[in-house]
């Protein structure tokens, strides 16, 4: 009986006992034949292998020499002349052919694919049983004794299963909770390796599972050493989850902070759209959708409403979900996909965007790619009562990943389709809504048109046939009966029939389809032919939402007009009108009146809409930011607005729509109207509204790339880079702004290429890069030498930033006190509170704590008037500091509070990471550390993710000087 052992020193044993081998030069023969795995193997790749380049002329035969002594080793009764059968020559080289079993690393490979398949069948402790028995087969590092084999490919690969299969004995016994029998390995492997942070990780869990705290913060001190000694970086998130794992078990953070009495989380949303007027009938299903939420089990509980268009699926679906608000105390989502929207329906990336942004999670915080958004939703979700109303589903491929993973949270999608997918795969329940009943439908006219449907029943009657019993329909006939108040209803009924034989003619569609039109196209030839023109024009806008502005401008008409004009299309239910000032329309009438706007030049309407959104928000921006005007493109400037709050009020309102617009420059071809829309918005979105901004600005960098123009190209590059450096994701910042620095330099655009290499300044900055001070010098020479002084001042904060360091403080102080009044001097507020927090930052380092604070609450109120999210917060933040310093902790506390609560809010997560270190630091000089390890264990996961050196180092800090402080005071 033949027994071979690789794993470990090359041995051979037969019957028992152990056969010499010989010299290395055989044992690396052997150990080649075994990793050939019985397939031929030959002589010349033996040879390459032993000598490479090196050969002697007698490789051959040294080889065949080593071959004739192996056999007679393994097969010492075999007669002279006789061909081998265990280790014959074959296919022009040696195979190793031996009996099932014979060969250790053999062994060790069935015992991983036993492993595997106990995973497969849900059987944990069989697949550490499997998983065991193979690690014990190793002695040692593999060929331990032959070094020709050390650097063989399929000897590292042979290590790596082990790695992996030590990885999964450990992830096995942490759930088993036998994380004690795990830890030996774990330790062999953290010492073979103590770059890997993954098996450092494993090692600090199972430290952690058996009890040994102190061990396991050591393990992630030492692996944190390496890696800033070897590699001079920080540690990874996988690392850095184990660690705050081991804080997080010790020191729960409470979810309010009682010096100031408010939570940081956000209250429950309700985003419901309001019940229809004159809802009726519908009990039967109503009564449905309640059965679906009495249901019990674990599953997410799905309502599929589906049906014909029109047909009062979305009226259904909110007017139950205002029934039942109370069932969902966490919240109620709304989002209307626009899937039959042939312009652009939403994705089903973009839906997890909102959602997620909905329930609180900052916009640095959403992942880019469609998976781990999906992951994120599912984790946001988990365990929430929610209601998710998803309105006007395409697919089931559009909605699948914007459904929950746990059993507490309700979907209702509503749809033309019947997503049988859903229904078929993840147990959803369906509900096909019909046309109202006879009865209904009367009911429904009853409502809208009063007491002239009891007189004229058969009218009656015959009117909801005509509709097709469509509520949509009914409404606006409804409309159309109630415009002509002294007319009987049977009039209406035969001119509608007449229309609807003809129509019928042109366009067989089937009744309900036929029903819509002749009903739409009735009420629309009842208009006067200027409220028509405007409502074909509507059809054109590419937003959710319109003002009267924009409506003027579309149809080319004054604004009094305009305003009279949708009074009376909203009046017969061709738009609806949503305070304040605003209007919306359905889809079906959307597409109506798209579809007879195709005579009416719709590429003009869209250009002079594109003018009109575009001149207005020039005209907002020079309100909000006077100084930036020359930075911003030359565009023909709407109306200017009276004040601040009115620019800041249509900007918000309008958003949504200007970004949906900007997209519709992409597909109309018209490039230079997105680049330019993104470039006059940056300012605005830049204080908060990332999600808005990541969108817009990736629209402009596409359009950019179609135009040929290589200054727009590097203006959104650098645009882009800086949206994604304000949301910490600092190596995609870096590719965005590296690339728009090349770009404006080849073309000549000096003061571009200026803002993008400061910008790349920061980057570097917020990496520990030693050359950001130089990017930041380099922009600066170019703002002076153009006279820009505002650019000047603008980099000069940044250079004082980036100087803000010892050694350098008195520089930095100059720096932001000259960019201060630089933007004083261009009467550009926002850019003097910049200055003036970041020179009350220096000067705390420097000790002046009284001109700090003043510096810094001038800023706040700068910031707070012009409605900067973000430069409120870190004035806040740095405010915060100052007040720490000064003994003044609960000032401290309630500034911190509040910038933390901004910080989220906006997404900006190098603000929080910031903010939670010093509340942590605060924290700690009252005595609440264990708050305060919660604060900076919070911080270090946003830092360790967004590769910031700085506030990683400052948790750490902070984290050890909390535990210092505790055992100290338990120790007193």
């Amino acid at each position: 009986m033949l027994v071979i052992q690789v794993l470990g020193p090359t041995r051979l044993w037969r019957d028992g006992r152990e056969i010499d081998l010989g010299p290395a030069g055989r044992r690396a023969v052997l150990g080649l034949l075994v990793l050939a795995g019985g397939r031929p193997l030959l002589g010349s790749r033996i040879v390459d292998v032993l000598w490479g380049e090196q050969a002697p002329p007698s490789a051959t035969n040294v080889i065949q020499t080593h071959v004739k002594h192996l056999r007679r080793l393994l097969e010492p009764d075999r007669r002279a002349h006789t061909p081998s059968a265990v280790l014959p020559f074959a296919g022009g080289g040696y195979a190793l052919r031996l009996p099932a079993g014979a060969v250790d690393l053999d062994r060790f490979r069935d015992l991983l694919a036993a492993a595997a398949e106990a995973d497969r069948r849900g059987d944990p402790q069989d697949v550490a049983a499997r998983l065991a028995d193979a690690l014990d087969m190793w002695q040692g590092a593999p060929f331990a004794d032959v070094p020709a084999l050390a650097g063989h490919p399929m000897v590292r690969s042979l290590l790596d299963e082990r790695r992996a299969a030590v990885a999964r004995y450990a992830d096995v016994m942490l759930a088993l909770g036998s994380g004690d029998r795990a830890l030996p390995l774990l330790r062999e492997e953290a010492a073979a390796h103590p770059l890997d942070e993954a098996v450092h990780a494993r090692l600090i869990l199972a430290h952690h599972a058996v009890g040994r705290r102190a061990e396991a913060l050591t393990a992630y001190d030492v692996a944190r050493r390496h890696l800033a000694e070897e590699l001079g970086v920080g540690p990874g998130p996988d690392l850095v989850a184990a660690y705050l794992r081991v804080l997080d078990d010790e020191a729960p953070a409470p979810p309010v902070d009682p010096l100031v009495g408010t939570a940081l989380t956000a209250p429950p949303v309700n985003q419901l759209p309001a019940e229809a007027a004159g809802f009726t009938g519908r009990e039967t299903e109503l009564s449905a959708l309640d059965e679906l939420v009495r249901e019990n089990g674990t599953a997410v509980r799905i309502g599929v409403v589906c049906g014909t268009a029109g047909v009062g699926k979305t009226t259904l679906a909110v007017q139950w979900a205002h029934r039942t608000r109370d069932r969902f105390p966490d919240g109620q989502l709304h989002l209307d996909l626009r899937g039959y929207d042939p312009r652009r329906p939403v994705s089903a990336r973009t839906a997890l965007g909102h959602l997620l942004e909905s329930l609180g999670v900052p916009a640095a915080g959403i992942p880019t790619d469609l998976d781990r958004r999906a992951a994120r939703y599912r984790a946001e979700t988990a365990g929430r009562s929610l209601l998710i109303l998803l309105d006007n589903a395409a697919s089931v491929d559009q909605v699948r990943p914007l459904i929950p993973g746990t059993g507490a949270a309700t979907v209702l999608i509503t749809s033309r389709d019947s997503l049988a997918g859903l229904v078929a795969l993840h147990g959803a329940r369906r509900l096909t809504l019909d046309l109202l009943s006879a009865p209904e439908a009367l009911a429904l006219l009853r409502s809208l048109v009063g007491v002239r449907v009891d007189r004229e029943p058969e009218a009656a009657a015959a009117l909801a046939r005509l509709c097709a019993r469509l509520p949509l329909a009914l409404r606006v006939a409804a409309e159309l009966a109630a415009f002509r108040p002294a007319e009987p209803l049977a009039g209406l009924v035969s001119e509608l029939a007449d229309r609807q034989r003809r129509l019928r003619l042109l366009d067989p569609g089937g009744d309900v389809r036929a029903a819509v039109r002749v009903v739409f196209s009735w009420s629309y030839r009842q208009l006067p032919a200027e409220a028509a023109r405007l409502f074909r024009h509507l059809g054109l806008h590419p937003g959710p939402s319109f003002d009267g502005d924009a409506a003027a401008a579309l149809a080319a008409m004054a604004r009094t007009d305009v305003a009279t004009h949708l009074e009376l299309l909203a009046r017969k239910h061709l738009v609806r009108a949503e305070p304040p000032g605003r209007y919306v329309m359905h889809d079906l009438l959307r597409a109506y009146a798209a579809e007879l706007a195709a005579a009416d030049d719709p590429a003009g309407a869209l250009d002079r809409l594109h003018a009109h959104l575009l001149g207005t928000a020039a005209a907002a921006m020079d309100r909000l930011h006077p100084a930036d005007r020359a930075h911003r493109p030359a565009v023909a400037r709407a109306q200017s607005f009276p004040d601040a709050t009115a620019a800041r009020a249509w900007l918000d309102a309008e958003l949504p729509g200007l970004v949906a617009t900007a997209a519709t420059g992409l597909e109309h071809g018209r490039p230079q109207f997105t680049t330019d829309l993104a470039a006059t918005l940056y300012r605005h979105l830049e204080g908060g509204g990332y999600t808005h901004a990541e969108a817009l600005h990736g629209y402009a960098l596409e359009a950019a790339r179609h135009s040929g123009d290589p200054a727009r190209l590097g203006v959104a590059l650098t645009n882009v880079g800086a949206v994604h450096r304000l949301l910490g994701r600092y190596e995609l910042a870096e590719t965005h702004l590296s690339e728009a620095v090349a770009v404006l330099n080849r073309c000549g655009y000096q003061l571009g290429a200026a803002r993008a290499l400061s910008n790349l300044g920061i980057v570097y900055e917020r990496l520990g890069r030693d050359d950001a001070a130089a990017h930041q010098r380099a922009a600066l020479a170019a703002y002076r030498r153009a006279g820009d002084r505002y650019g000047e001042a603008s980099t000069l904060v940044n250079l004082g930033n980036a100087n803000t360091r010892p050694g350098h403080l008195d520089e930095a102080y100059d720096q932001l006190l000259r960019a201060a009044a630089l933007f004083r001097e261009a009467g550009a507020a926002v850019g003097a509170a910049t200055a003036l927090t970041n020179l009350g930052d220096v000067c705390t380092s420097l000790g002046r704590h009284d001109e700090a604070a003043g510096h810094l609450s001038a800023a706040s109120d700068i910031f707070r008037t012009a409605g900067h999210a973000y430069g409120e917060a870190v004035a806040l933040t740095n405010l915060g500091r100052v007040h720490g310093t000064r003994g003044d902790h609960a000032r401290a506390i309630g500034d911190l509070t509040m910038a933390i609560r901004i910080l989220r809010s906006i997404g900006h997560r190098y603000g929080e990471a910031s903010a939670l270190n010093i509340l942590g630091d605060v924290l700690t000089a009252v005595g609440r550390t264990t708050e305060a390890v919660a604060r900076h264990a919070a911080a270090l996961s946003i830092a360790t993710a967004t590769g910031d050196h700085d506030e990683q180092e400052h948790a750490h800090e902070g984290i050890a000087r909390a535990q210092r402080d505790t055992v100290r005071a338990i120790g007193g």
